[in-house]
């Protein structure tokens, strides 16, 4: 996706909504000092440009159960890279998996993994994503404590 043009007001409207997402149309529009219809035709605006993606709620880990996560570097098999999107479908299929990325460097894919627990994290690396055809090399790093949660991006650092 390209850069999609944002004026100041848009950005603080984002910023707003990056901060609580269940904000009403009226408290985004107090905050940003923009009448009720303006705010509500640019956030429609945002939405349909493809600017804000979704709305969600953020779960703790923990309140669910899942008291482990691991970052795990993947490489898919020299011989199956004409399979890649095949394999990419199988990752994103398992709930497990909370994001994956493509990286450059020694590793094709990193993935942020959740489980119940360490046992349960070995037994879906080993018993479902090893056994996924072309993966490949697996190795992963447990999180011991989150230093910082996922953020809000920030909306100034854009040109």
């Amino acid at each position: 996706m390209s850069q999609i043009p944002l004026d100041s007001l848009d950005r603080k409207i984002l910023d707003v909504l990056q901060a609580d997402g269940r904000a009403s149309n009226v408290d985004i529009s107090a905050k940003v000092h923009l009448s009720a219809p303006q705010c509500f035709r640019r956030v429609r605006s945002l939405e349909d440009r493809g600017v804000i993606r979704s709305y969600r709620a953020q779960v703790q880990p923990e309140s669910l159960g899942l008291g482990a996560m691991a970052y795990v570097s993947l490489n898919i098999d020299g011989g199956q890279f004409g399979r890649v999107r095949e394999i990419e479908a199988s990752i994103r299929d398992f709930p497990q998996i909370l994001e994956c990325h493509t990286v450059s460097g020694d590793y094709d894919y990193l993935l942020k993994v959740v489980a119940r627990d360490l046992k349960s994290l070995s037994q879906f690396l080993t018993d479902q994503l090893m056994q996924v055809p072309g993966v490949d090399d697996v190795r992963s790093m447990i999180c011991m404590e989150e230093v910082k949660a996922a953020a809000p991006l920030p909306v100034d650092l854009g040109p």
